[in-house]
């Protein structure tokens, strides 16, 4: 059995939670990547609600700044020392409605890309003995640098759209390595939060989680 990583939420504020892996595994769908066990954040305003559906919504793509949560900080979620970086990978246009459909069509080419595509803007930290992913940040928004030590809630980029998003979200991922390819998934657990839902150390798909 793999000992899970026990993190901090790498955020305050109010959170989605989706695509838990407390509801399936592989959370994602895949296997690959290491990514069975990762768990996605989207970013809401006090109302629980991400960016206001309108007419336009459901025909065309929305650019990222509609969205609450779009360069909302993202932080450290333990001590640990930062691994490698990403920061140059453009922040796209929302998809929802109609335009997630054509965007889900395109998944596949940005997988041929590798984890990197899919992953945009990144951090990887190596927290104890795990590799923490974290992904779709801001681009030109990351403020650490390979080697950097980190303490848990030091401020390490933005939220934004980078890679493979459909809006602006946080992806977390626990692996036992530092190269996705050949790494294994590893389970996650996070710690206090006050959570709308079921409550717990790996918060559920729909809940969500408001950090102070």
């Amino acid at each position: 059995m793999i000992a899970a990583a026990a993190l901090d939420y790498p955020f305050t504020g109010r959170w989605l939670v989706q695509n838990s892996p407390a509801d399936q595994v592989p959370s994602h769908g895949t296997h690959r990547f290491a990514s069975a066990h990762a768990i996605d954040f989207v970013p809401v305003d006090e109302d629980g609600r991400t960016a206001p559906i309108r007419g336009r919504t459901l025909i065309a793509p929305e650019p990222p700044q509609r969205f609450p949560g779009f360069g909302r900080p993202i932080l450290a979620p333990g001590p640990g020392t930062v691994l490698a970086i990403r920061s140059d990978a453009p922040d796209h246009d929302a998809h929802r409605g109609l335009p997630s459909l054509g965007y889900a069509v395109t998944q596949g080419r940005r997988a041929a890309g590798g984890w990197s595509a899919l992953a945009g803007n990144h951090v990887l930290l190596r927290i104890g003995p795990h590799v923490i992913a974290l992904c779709h940040l801001q681009r030109g928004s990351i403020v650490v640098r390979p080697g950097d030590p980190v303490r848990s809630g030091d401020l390490l980029g933005r939220c934004g759209n980078s890679g493979n998003s459909t809006e602006p979200h946080l992806h977390v991922q626990a692996m036992d390595g530092e190269d996705p390819d050949h790494a294994g998934a590893v389970p996650l657990t996070f710690g206090v939060a006050v959570t709308r839902g079921s409550g717990g150390a790996l918060p559920r798909s729909g809940e969500i989680v408001d950090v102070h």
